[in-house]
Order: C-alpha cells, then structure tokens, then sequence
C-alpha cells in the first residue's frame, strides 16, 4: 500500500509539472497572438489609406447610374427585408453611400448615406456611427431626421403602406428606423451587413437581378428540348387523320 501512495504521489507531481509547463507555452501562444493583432491591424490601416482614392473614384461612376443604391438594396436579401414600399421610394433619391472607418480601424465606422432633394426630409446626408471605447463598450449614434409635414416614415405605418413581403395588411417598420435604434450597437446585423457585404462590392448585388434573369447555356425549353433545336424538329403527324387508305 505504501507504494502505491508513493506512485501516486510522483503522478501527481508529474502531471502538476506538465500543467505549469502546458501554461508557460499557452502564454507564449497568447503573447504572440497579440503580436500578430498588433501587426495585422497595422497592414489594415495601411490598406484602408491606399483603397480610399478607388473607392472615390467607384463612387463618381456610380452617381453616372440612376437608382443604383436602391437597386443594390433591393436585391440584397437581408436588407430588402426591412424595406417597405415608402422606403423605396425614398431610397430613389439616394445618390451615395459611404462608409468610413476611423482611421485606427478598430475603433469603430460611420456610414452616409447622400441623399438628393425629396419630399420627405430636409437633409442631405444621414449618418449613423458606431464606436468603441477603450474599455471596448459599443456605442452608435446618428443623424436626427428632419422630416416634412406629415412624412416621418418612422412612425407606426398604416396597413395600406405596409410592404407587399409581409403579407396584406400587416405593419412593418421602416428601414429609417434604424437610425433610432442604439439598443446594441455592439450587434448591429444592418450595419454590418453595409460595411462588410454591400460596401466592399456593390455592383454584385446592383447586377443581382439581371444576373438571376439570364438564361443558362443550353436552357432547355418544353419537353427538356433546347430552343434553339426546337425549330429544326419536323411537325408531328396527326393521329391516323388524313392517312391514304389502304387499296381494297
């Protein structure tokens, strides 16, 4: 008995070594993590700068396009979701969408949206900003719409306005009213969704609709025939109509 507790003893010891050991090596893992944090955010910031003039420059061409952000929106699944029939309308007046990360990239991003002149509000540009402090707590703010007489789309819609997606009759809250919403700023799927989806390329989802309406190579047309060899098929025989008759 008196070996086995020795044995066991030196396991113990054994395995406590090994732990403070496995420890020392975790916190050389961590150490250079941070490293590599350090040094990736730094190539980030670098990056940001160079890609800002392109990103000017796809921003002139885009204002060539009539109803190019509206469209962009409307094909992009998740954000065609909160938008309601006034919304797009008014989203045929935008002329520009922006999105500028601060320049130590990690402590947060603004996004403007440019707007020509409309019937529903005054400004001309919208913003909502998303911040993080020092300590890491979130926090967004934005512009405060003003709104003509009568035509703050963030208040309760009436059922004849509500969009087509969520059925007949049902409300639905306007896109504009995301620009109130500071509930979570650290969890803003919408903003997220613009800066990291739309923004790095939105001419895929302006393209998206035309893209979905091409017929494929070879499409086939009835009866799983290509169109294209349809026309060279002779015409069907009618059934047993107008046959010569046999002689007798």
């Amino acid at each position: 008995m008196a070996t086995q507790a020795k044995v066991s003893k030196t396991e113990d010891k054994d395995q406590q070594e090994a732990i403070e050991q496995i420890d020392e090596v975790q916190n050389e893992i961590d150490r250079l993590n941070e490293q590599a944090s350090e040094e990736i955010l730094k190539v980030e910031q670098k990056y940001n700068k160079l890609r800002q003039p392109h990103f000017q420059k796809r921003s002139e061409l885009i204002a060539k396009i009539p109803n190019f952000w509206v469209t962009a929106f409307v094909n992009h699944p998740q954000v065609s979701a909160l938008l309601n029939e006034d919304d797009e309308e008014v989203l045929q007046h935008l002329t520009k969408v922006e999105v500028q990360e601060f320049e130590d990239i990690k402590s947060g991003y603004k996004i403007n949206f440019c707007f020509e002149d409309n019937n529903y509000f005054e400004n001309k540009i919208i913003s909502k900003e998303f911040h993080l402090n020092e300590t890491g707590e979130p926090s967004s703010k934005s512009t405060v719409i003003n709104w003509k007489p009568d035509k703050d789309l963030t208040k309760q819609p009436s059922p004849q306005k509500a969009s087509k997606k969520r059925g007949h009759g049902e409300q639905q809250e306007s896109f504009f009213s995301w620009f109130l919403d500071h509930t979570d700023a650290g969890a803003d799927e919408l903003g997220e969704v613009i800066k990291d989806d739309i923004w790095p390329n939105p001419l895929q989802y302006y393209l998206a609709s035309e893209i979905d309406e091409e017929p494929s190579d070879g499409e086939e047309d009835r009866d799983g025939i290509p169109e294209e060899e349809e026309e060279d098929l002779p015409e069907e025989e009618g059934d047993g109509e107008g046959e010569e008759e046999d002689d007798g």
